[in-house]
């Protein structure tokens, strides 16, 4: 059994997976479905739910619609690459050191929305010593998941899913921006997604009932380990990131950083 609040047969989430993939290719631009797409640990769920409670249409949360609700309007949710088929699409982005951190405690810590048993098999392929240590072991962490990692826990690397979704004719919202003025880059997200504008007041009472602090019971920066909602804030890689761990990330996806504009030029390695 997949341990993350599921409490269906692990092939059968395989297959409601499967049929997703389908909703996605071939009726996102015809039913329609509102897609929302992500590299994990970038904010995709919490904008599904912003967009779900706006247009008043369900989010049918890592599972296909509900039978009586097949061929109306939803949000869907997932971690596809770009392809000109989706329609009606979303990408949130994140800066990748941030996106590393979070993907740490979430590969390598149970919490109440990820799969125990992956976490327990990430722990075995890792073997460190103290993985409360994420600053000696985040070096080796990153190299994992730019190789070994990118198959094994995430479809795509940050940069490639990233960059294949860069420059094209699609809403990106940063999570950055949604940290900064939540009400103002939703309501230009959403007018761009359906092409009208949606009142403020109810902009701004979606964004209040998902705020970190209505969802986690507690203020943005306080962290729990144990939790999917883990600190909600921009900018931790600064306090995790050693020169080393600069240094691998920038092997990997230093140029994507720069393409993303999330640096403007390498500077930023010979910082920490």
């Amino acid at each position: 059994m997949a341990n993350r609040g599921d409490s269906r047969p692990f092939i059968a989430i395989k297959i409601d997976a499967f049929q997703r993939l389908l909703m996605w290719y071939f009726l996102s631009g015809t039913i329609p479905y509102y897609l929302v797409t992500e590299f994990p640990k970038s904010g995709g769920s919490w904008m599904c739910q912003m967009i779900s409670e706006c247009l008043s249409i369900p989010f049918p949360r890592n599972k296909r619609p509900a039978i009586k609700n097949l061929g109306k309007p939803c949000v869907l949710h997932g971690h596809l690459s770009y392809n000109s088929n989706f329609k009606n699409v979303v990408c949130v982005i994140r800066d990748g050191r941030d996106v590393m951190v979070s993907a740490y405690y979430h590969s390598l810590f149970h919490n109440d929305r990820n799969v125990h048993w992956l976490v327990d098999k990430r722990r075995a392929e890792l073997c460190f010593s103290d993985y409360d240590n994420i600053k000696d072991n985040l070096p080796t962490f990153i190299e994992y998941m730019f190789s070994k990692g990118s198959g094994s826990v995430f479809r795509y690397t940050w940069d490639k899913f990233n960059l294949s979704w860069n420059d094209k004719n699609i809403p990106i919202v940063r999570y950055e921006d949604l940290l900064d003025n939540c009400a103002a880059t939703l309501q230009k997200t959403l007018f761009k997604l359906i092409g009208k504008n949606i009142s403020y007041d109810r902009i701004s009472n979606t964004v209040e009932k998902y705020s970190f602090k209505n969802v986690a019971q507690r203020n943005r920066g306080e962290e729990d380990c144990n939790s999917f909602i883990r600190k909600g804030i921009y900018g931790d890689w600064k306090n995790k990131f050693t020169r080393k761990a600069c240094k691998v990330f920038d092997y990997y996806a230093g140029d994507a950083l720069l393409k993303l504009k999330y640096e403007n030029n390498r500077r930023w390695i010979n910082s920490y």
